[in-house]
Parts: structure tokens; sequence; C-alpha cells
């Protein structure tokens, strides 16, 4: 776990709870070794738009993104994922260990509409040992969060 990411949640008062695993980068090598299911933990995909903004998009392990369903959600032309090499310089956090709140660097967020069923769901702990379970009522309230339909 990542010690600004628990600063972060302790001082915004956020419900949470980490979950010790293996070192993992994708959500299905997550899921197998936390046995959580793979629907329940998000992929938090740093991306760019064509107008130069860094977002969030935030999708259940078991999707896949739809970039053209983001570029609607959030009225640009274009997005695109950035390189994970990339990733860590804008939301703070590696590649698998990447949350759904508290980035370096201030996004909005599109979370897949698919998300809303949950109370809690699981992402990136801030390392890729641990996940993040936090509630959805929460992630809406610390970011600027647009619901869309942006799976297949």
């Amino acid at each position: 776990m990542s010690t600004e990411l628990e600063d972060y949640l302790t001082r915004n008062m956020i419900w949470h709870r980490f979950v010790k695993k293996t070192e993992t980068i994708h959500t299905a090598e997550a899921s197998r070794a936390t046995g959580i299911d793979l629907h329940r933990i998000t992929k938090n995909l740093i991306s760019i738009t064509d107008e130069g903004e860094y977002v969030v998009l935030v999708i259940p392990g078991d999707r896949r993104v739809n970039l053209k369903a983001a570029s609607t959600a959030l009225g640009v032309k274009n997005v695109k994922l950035i390189p994970f090499d990339q990733s860590e310089q804008i939301s703070g956090y590696p590649p698998g260990g990447t949350p759904s709140l508290g980035f370096k660097t201030k996004m909005r967020v599109v979370l897949d509409s698919v998300l809303d069923k949950f109370i809690t769901f699981y992402c990136g702990g801030g390392t890729r040992d641990s996940l993040l379970e936090v509630r959805l009522v929460d992630v809406k309230k610390f970011n600027n969060v647009i619901s869309a339909s942006i799976t297949v």
C-alpha cells in the first residue's frame, strides 16, 4: 500500500480496505491472486484527450474500453491511452497499482456505468502488491466523475 494514498484516504475520511496480494499488473492476475471476482476489480486507464487533457477511464476488469464511447462521454473528438511507462508520472501510481481516486494530477474520471450497481469495488492500492476496496459513492464524491457506458 502507498503511504501517500493511505494519507489521502485518512485525511478525507474515506472508508477503505487494503487487500495484500502478490505483485501483479493486470486485473486478471489480481483476481487469481486474491480470489476477488474479476468484474469487481477495476482497470484505471490513464488517458489523454485530443485537447491535451489527462483523464482516467475506470472500467471493470472483465471488460475492454471503447475509446469512441469515452470520447463521446467527455465531449471530445478523441481519447487515447497513455503508455504504461508514462502513466505513473501523471497519476502518481504504477500500472497495476493505480487507484480510482487520489491522483497526483487532477483529472476528470469516466466511470463505466456498469460499476454503478456496486456499493464497493476494488482498484489498485497504490502499489502492485495491494488492492484497495472503496465505496462507489466516495469515488464519485472525490472525483469529477462522468458515469457512462464506455465498455464492450
